[in-house]
């Protein structure tokens, strides 16, 4: 139907999706689609004042594109260590990192965690920071019964085809409750155009396609069973895993969506290799935090900045994890990181 309509761009699939991705929030707001899930945290930044000189709060135990995101404002990243238990953002830590030029955070729900958003937002209004919220890996989440992305000023999501609801290619969307907010994203993702090609305020190309918001409304209708089987297969891996291997804990108020099933061993590379040879592929997320990178090294931190960060880098695995798997298939992997950690 998309192809055949020749309306291929900012069409009405892509309002029927972002008010369809609304509705499945369970929040009052607006859906903005956008080209990717990097671009959602540029734009959600942008559009709330955030430029060269500020600095944002985050977490370098993230993939790249959270800090590249920032980096596309010209605002600064300064990186805060994560909680042992959870290793996700850690407001204490925070606290310490402050500036009088900070004026964001962007916390991230890793691996389909939910970070503290209790203390996030009680942090934030103590500061008069806004929230972006990087919902690219908790999609399907929930926090005190709520979706992730409900709380902040902006929340971002990415459809990257390995997410939880993944596109065919690139794409992404930002949600907020703030309508004025909703409509300066709408111009932004559109070279500042409103309804015409009359350019209010600067803005760039970065739009959620037709195909893809028509592809992406289907598998919406099934997100939530995919999400439910991710539970599944996580639950299996804690049956069988108990507390002979390490996981990053989840709170009693948290329902985890498992984009990721993480766990930290010793000897993580040697483990890695061997369960590839048993022909179990895992993966590693994130080998190196990104301030450690060469890439990244401009903005100063030192090895031994973020302890917790650091130590955890060099433990973490993630295990076969994704809705197609079997329970023998689950089986055969755990017993396997049993017999060989």
């Amino acid at each position: 139907e998309v192809l055949d309509s020749g309306q291929l761009v900012l069409g009405p699939r892509v309002k029927r999706f972002e008010e369809n991705f609304s509705r499945w929030l369970g929040a009052t707001g607006e859906s903005v689609g956008v080209g990717n899930g990097t671009d959602a945290i540029a734009l959600a930044l942008t559009a709330l004042g955030i430029g060269p000189g500020d600095e944002v709060l985050t977490v370098a135990n993230t993939a790249i594109p959270t800090v590249s995101a920032i980096r596309m404002t010209g605002a600064t990243p300064v990186f805060v260590d994560v909680y042992p238990d959870t290793l996700l953002f850690d407001v204490n830590d925070a606290a310490k990192r402050i500036t009088p030029r900070t004026r964001a955070i962007v916390p991230v729900h890793l691996f389909g965690n939910a970070v503290d958003l209790d203390a996030i937002c009680a942090f934030a209004a103590e500061h008069q920071l806004k929230v972006v919220e990087d919902c690219a890996q908790s999609t399907g989440t929930k926090y005190r019964g709520a979706a992730t992305g409900t709380r902040g000023d902006i929340a971002c999501f990415s459809f990257y085809p390995t997410k939880n609801l993944g596109a065919y290619g690139d794409g992404g969307l930002c949600f907020t409750p703030h309508a004025e907010l909703a409509a300066t994203l709408r111009r932004l993702r559109f070279y500042g155009c409103g309804q015409t090609y009359y350019a209010e305020q600067e803005g760039v190309n970065s739009r959620l396609d037709e195909l893809h918001a028509a592809m992406l409304d289907v598998k919406l209708r099934y997100l939530d069973q995919y999400v439910a089987r991710r539970r599944e297969i996580a639950a299996l891996y804690d049956a069988m895993l108990g507390d002979a291997v390490w996981r990053p804990q989840v709170a009693d108020h948290v329902e985890h969506s498992y984009h990721l099933y993480v766990i930290a061993v010793d000897e993580r590379d040697r483990l890695l290799a061997e369960l590839k040879a048993e022909g179990i592929a895992c993966g590693i997320h994130y080998p190196t935090p990104i301030h450690l990178m060469r890439g990244y090294a401009f903005l100063g931190h030192a090895a031994g900045s973020l302890p917790i960060t650091e130590h955890a880098a060099k433990r973490l695995l993630s295990l076969p994890c994704y809705p197609e798997l079997t329970d023998d298939e689950v089986r055969r992997v755990a017993e396997a990181v049993l017999r060989l950690r």
